[in-house]
């Protein structure tokens, strides 16, 4: 696949991903009994990873978290899930001064690379580090965990900037892959453990902050060591990308993993991000895709938790 650069002036829309509003005085009240993240640290600079799960510790949904103004969260997730979280939410928010909206008005684009343009259109400086965001009247420019990218959240469709390539969609979800950076799907809700997505090495729940649904069962198998699936990333010698949740086998048939993601990295190969059991990685398994074997590629993180406490502290003093 021959991929197209982004034209300095343009980004490429992303329609997978959806803005969940939730606004009112008991909003950050009602957040941080719902979701994994120290809301307090979203302080209009910040944006902590977080995830919603349920009782029993599955991710209902994850996503990036960004505060607006005083009483007014926005949470960037895919697309599948925005409405489906609003109404299991909303059982909870009824206890609350709170509004759960999915914002259907805002336009999501990205750029793998740093745009002037695009950040004057928007009446902002291009955040430099990675977990902060920029906003203005006219959207938000928010800095991704992983390597230099920015998605770009317009409340009005943007004129000239913004463009439709499937080769550049392509390129933004192999930025996802290489960045280790997995968005939960409908199809894959309920499944995972938020450590199966090694959310925790991300910055993406707080072992520090009280009760929240879930909490229990995320840091028993935190503190007990008890995640035995983890997100890989792999390649494969083929041009063909395979489904979500397509198996992973050995050479026996027996599964080890299920694919969360995939993109092609040029004409002949693909990479992609699958939950794995751990001892594929323990005893250097060969994992097939059908008849294709997997090369398992290094993360650019350590599987070792990484507090969003610490990670908002150290960003703020650099």
């Amino acid at each position: 696949m021959t991929m197209e650069k982004t034209p300095p002036s343009s980004a490429v829309r992303l329609n997978q991903y959806a803005a969940l509003d939730i606004k009112g005085a008991d909003a950050e009240t009602f957040l941080q009994g719902q979701t994994s993240a120290q809301v307090g640290l979203a302080n209009g600079t910040f944006a902590p990873l977080t995830c919603f799960c349920t009782p029993k510790g599955r991710m209902l949904a994850n996503g990036q978290l960004y505060r607006l103004a005083t009483d007014h969260f926005r949470l960037v997730l895919d697309a599948s899930l925005a409405n489906d979280l609003v109404q299991h939410l909303k059982k909870f928010a009824a206890f609350y001064k709170a509004e759960l909206t999915v914002a259907e008005h805002v336009v999501f684009a990205g750029a793998n690379e740093p745009s002037d343009d695009l950040a004057h259109h928007l009446n902002v400086t291009l955040p430099e580090q990675p977990y902060t965001h920029a906003t203005s009247a006219s959207g938000t420019a928010l800095r991704l965990p992983g390597s230099p990218r920015w998605l770009f959240m317009f409340e009005d469709e943007p004129q000239d900037v913004v463009i439709d390539s499937e080769a550049l969609l392509n390129a933004w979800k192999l930025a996802d892959i290489r960045s280790g950076l997995a968005w939960l799907t409908a199809a894959q809700q309920d499944q995972f453990l938020p450590q199966m997505l090694n959310w925790e090495a991300l910055g993406g729940i707080s072992f520090k902050k009280g009760c929240y649904t879930g909490q229990e069962v995320v840091a028993r198998a935190h503190f007990r060591g008890q995640v035995k699936k983890r997100l890989v990333h792999a390649r494969a010698n083929t041009a063909s990308l395979p489904e979500l949740g397509a198996s992973l086998v050995d050479e026996s048939g027996k599964s080890l993993g299920e694919v969360v993601s995939s993109a092609s990295s040029d004409d002949q190969h693909i990479e992609l991000l699958a939950v794995m059991n751990t001892k594929v990685m323990e005893e250097a398994l060969t994992v097939y895709w059908q008849e294709t074997p997997l090369t398992l590629q290094t993360l650019p993180y350590p599987i070792e938790r990484l507090d969003p406490e610490q990670l908002a502290a150290q960003l703020a003093q650099e």
